[in-house]
């Protein structure tokens, strides 16, 4: 089944047995079974130990997956000019909040042309988990940018916790939240659970799930206009709500911007997709084997966009908007970006810039896989959107 994933090292390979211990040391406590969402937790970060806290590369085609603003400076730059029209609404005591950041790049190619547009933010902040991560998003900065825009740059262990006014990013940072799996039995909603086979292994079982996984598949099921099919096995969020207010926090008027891969609720649960959308990510290579290797894998779950607009609006938000990738890319002016760009460059360089122009917005790369959302109060975003809104779909 693995013949085509590529071999840890040694020490890797013990970095994750370090990891299978503590994990399995939990499940002894709790019982004999954890929460799926519990396994994925300790997998990601589980301190120094997790995929997201230990230190091995992540991003870029030196990692196991390259996202977006890994590709080059297109990205992040269109959204730099998003994020921009808010920042002016706001006023010169406006903030921005970026969600997980990754290497740094998205940051670095944002407030550089922030910059260049006379939109700087009173201050760039970043929530970042990982001490691993923000140390090497802080050297990255600090090499990449100017002393007085890298003087904006804070880090934070977790929301603002006064009243703010400002922009909230995340890329590719819903589909990381560890995620409750669920299954139907004679109507019964389980939840899937990890336990131990008789090797000390992980294997998956279910168990009777609480009240409200039992609430949040009911209120799927509601949207569909149609039951689950008995035994549908898949993912969700109730605890997306929650999240979503968590990291505003104070937020008063601004807008959250958030990109990422995922449908609205009526494709997500198409009966056919019936073992979910549940995988990993090693060295480039996707795979379902979430259990193998843990903390050497990223495992990740699609985002349902009509969960994520219910949650924004409930937090008290106007949307925006809602389209792929590519409609907001090239919505947004990514073609003149382009155009500048290659004035600039050499053959080469523009080869370049026409490939991450393809992967962020050709359908069968990135460009219809990934959707971007919007939030706004107090500001106007609606201009971001016009151009493929598919908001009728959710």
């Amino acid at each position: 089944m693995h013949a085509d994933l590529p071999s840890p090292d040694p020490d890797a390979l013990r970095h994750s047995e370090e990891l299978a211990r503590y994990i399995r040391a939990q499940i002894a406590r709790d019982g004999g079974s954890i929460p799926f969402s519990r396994f994925m937790e300790l997998c990601l970060y589980a301190p120094g130990l997790g995929y997201y806290s230990a230190g091995s590369t992540k991003f870029g085609q030196a990692g196991d997956f390259v996202t977006a603003p890994e590709s080059g400076r297109l990205f992040a730059a269109t959204v730099a000019g998003v994020l921009a029209v808010a920042l002016r609404q706001l006023g010169t005591q406006a903030r921005v909040l970026e969600l997980g950041g990754g290497s740094g790049a998205f940051a670095e190619v944002t407030l550089k042309r922030l910059l260049q547009l006379d939109a700087l933010p009173d201050c760039y902040a970043i929530l970042e988990p990982s001490a691993d991560l923000r140390a090497r998003q802080r050297d990255h900065l600090q090499r990449t940018l100017s002393p007085p825009v890298f003087d904006l740059v804070r880090w934070l262990d977790g929301p603002f916790e006064d009243a703010w006014d400002g922009v909230l990013f995340a890329n590719e940072v819903i589909d990381a939240l560890p995620t409750p799996r669920f299954c139907l039995r004679a109507g019964e909603v389980l939840e899937e659970h990890v336990a131990l086979d008789g090797n000390d292994g992980f294997v998956r079982v279910d168990r009777p799930a609480d009240a409200l996984m039992t609430a949040a598949v009911r209120h799927v099921e509601q949207g569909l206009d149609a039951a689950l099919p008995d035994g549908y096995r898949s993912e969700l969020l109730p605890q997306l709500p929650y999240w979503v207010q968590a990291v505003a926090g104070g937020l008063r008027s601004g807008a959250m911007l958030f990109v990422d891969y995922g449908h609205p609720r009526r494709e997500y649960y198409q009966p056919q997709r019936s073992d979910g959308t549940l995988r990993a990510f090693y060295r480039q290579r996707m795979h379902e084997d979430v259990l193998r290797w843990p903390g050497l894998q990223d495992i990740t779950a699609s985002v349902d966009f009509t969960a994520l607009a219910e949650a924004g609006t409930g937090a008290g938000f106007d949307l925006a908007g809602y389209c792929s990738q590519a409609s907001f890319l090239l919505g947004n002016g990514v073609d003149r970006l382009l155009e500048d760009a290659q004035a600039r460059s050499d053959e080469a360089g523009t080869l370049r810039l026409r490939q991450e122009l393809k992967r962020l917005t050709l359908p069968e790369q990135m460009g219809e896989r990934f959707q971007a959302m919007a939030f706004a109060r107090g500001v106007d975003l609606d201009a971001a959107f016009l151009f493929g809104d598919l908001s009728w779909r959710l």
